[in-house]
């Protein structure tokens, strides 16, 4: 089903929801759709972006399959979003090859791992993979620092530019007018909302996943992989700063802030990515919508690997394993990047912007109703 047979279903199981109005409100989503008397593309995308697939709208809905008007909001919601995804990301060969399930991620992996075993071999030491190097500037007689930055920094930029140019393409078909993206109090709400997750507890009793009982089981690992993440850029950003700007080289001490913020968020990472990859396997798959799916395990296995595997490089880094561990782990990173605008990573540009959105017409509506 294309993007305008699923627009045309949206709106149809939309206007039974709007005429119904039986659900309670579970989530932004609905209270968004009681802001609209007609449902068109902008609408139906901001709408399908603003969902956190909680699915309790699901389990409440007396339409739902086999009734014959067949309501299945997070099904089609999800549906969509996979096609904004795909129609947002550029460029579009990219966006096929990499947006799709565990065997895109991969396949993109293999050539990541490739890839870094190239530049080793071009400007590093090939005999230094099966060594043990120990000492300061271990990591560069493998791999020296420019041909390992340099290659990561024009990536990042790549993928900086690509998710920029979607969110101003997605705001563009949903709002309008760029300048409501800059609104400082809808930015801090949206931020708000979006650090505690507060659609995935919107009823104080959690999320209807991946069964109809409610629990906040989803939303704690949630939590791990999005400050677990948090924390590894932190690792990340410091390291750069000790070698950089104080001329102080890795490997870093156990107690440093690189390796212990680097330490804890690869922690929480593995924790909460195993933990969501459960939860998926016992997910309830009438909501679901495959594509979706295929993302969710896609993005879950991407992550998870780029967390063991960097955790095992710092475990390892002083043994001969080294090398070898380090240039998988940053093959893994090199799928992880490019994958990131065209898989499930780029949701969390979309559904800031749609929470952005929704305090704005939320905050209109409460004037229009004071006046």
């Amino acid at each position: 089903m294309g993007l305008a047979d699923l627009l045309k279903e949206g709106t149809r199981q939309f206007t039974i929801c709007n005429a119904c109005r039986y659900c309670e409100a579970y989530c932004a989503v609905f209270p968004a759709m009681e802001l609209r008397t007609e449902f068109g593309k902008k609408d139906l995308v901001h709408l399908a972006n603003l969902c956190h697939d909680c699915r309790g709208c699901y389990y409440a809905c007396m339409y739902v399959p086999p009734h014959e008007f067949a309501v299945n909001l997070p099904q089609v919601l999800s549906a969509i979003r996979v096609e904004t995804y795909r129609e947002y990301g550029w460029p579009r060969v990219l966006s096929r090859l990499l947006g799709g399930g565990v065997r895109s991620i991969l396949i993109a992996s293999v050539l990541g791992v490739l890839a870094m075993l190239g530049l080793v071999f071009a400007f590093g030491e090939p005999r230094s993979l099966l060594v043990a190097e120990t000492g300061e500037g271990s990591l560069f007689r493998i791999l020296p620092y420019a041909a390992m930055v340099v290659p990561f920094l024009a990536l990042s930029g790549f993928v900086v530019i690509v998710m920029i140019g979607g969110l101003v393409t997605y705001w563009r078909e949903t709002r309008g007018r760029l300048r409501d993206l800059l609104d400082r109090e809808a930015l801090g709400g949206a931020a708000a909302d979006a650090l505690g997750l507060r659609y995935l507890n919107d009823t104080g009793d959690g999320c209807y996943y991946p069964t109809e009982v409610a629990a906040h089981g989803r939303r704690i690992l949630h939590h791990l992989v999005f400050y677990g993440f948090l924390l590894d850029v932190l690792s990340t950003t410091s390291a750069a700063f000790l070698h950089n700007i104080l001329g102080i080289h890795p490997p870093y001490p156990y107690l440093s802030l690189p390796v212990v913020s680097g330490t804890v968020g690869g922690i929480g990472l593995i924790v909460g990515t195993f933990g969501l990859l459960r939860l998926k396997w016992r997910s309830d798959p009438r909501p679901a919508h495959q594509k979706m799916v295929s993302k969710d395990y896609a993005f879950l296995t991407s992550l998870n690997i780029v967390s063991v595997s960097g955790m095992l490089t710092l475990m390892l880094r002083e043994t001969a394993f080294l090398g070898p561990i380090l240039v998988f782990h940053l093959g893994t990173v090199v799928a992880f990047f490019l994958a990131m605008p065209y898989g499930k990573f780029v949701h969390f540009v979309y559904r800031y912007a749609a929470l952005v959105q929704h305090r704005l017409e939320t905050r209109a509506d409460e004037l229009a109703r004071t006046h």
